[in-house]
């Protein structure tokens, strides 16, 4: 269930990079594709007074799977990112706790 959410990153990028992206992470992770969630998020960002241009901050939401694994995650969107033209990337992960995600007022 790893939710990714792209700010500063033209959408069209977002979906140019999205399926080869889930089809790697697929493999890193272990879980179906059917799994992922995939957001973007417009975002607007100021620096001085001024609408800069920023730069891609992506956030994974997910159940924790180890540092290793986390590793590879971060590459794989950071690779993806750097071919669709972003030099720099930042990245970071909200470890979700079972007992407090809620799927159809179920936890895991």
């Amino acid at each position: 269930m790893p939710q990714i959410k792209f700010r500063g990153v033209a959408v069209e990028k977002v979906c140019n990079i999205s399926k080869e992206m889930i089809d790697d992470l697929t493999e890193i992770i272990g879980c179906p594709r059917d799994y992922f969630t995939i957001e973007h998020i417009p975002s607007t960002f100021i620096q001085d007074g001024e609408i800069t241009e920023g730069y891609p901050f992506v956030e994974v939401l997910w159940f924790d799977r180890g540092q290793s694994v986390q590793d590879k995650t971060a590459r794989v969107i950071t690779e993806y990112l750097h071919r669709a033209g972003y030099e720099q990337v930042d990245l970071f992960f909200q470890p979700l706790e079972k007992h407090r995600y809620y799927e159809n007022g179920e936890h895991f």
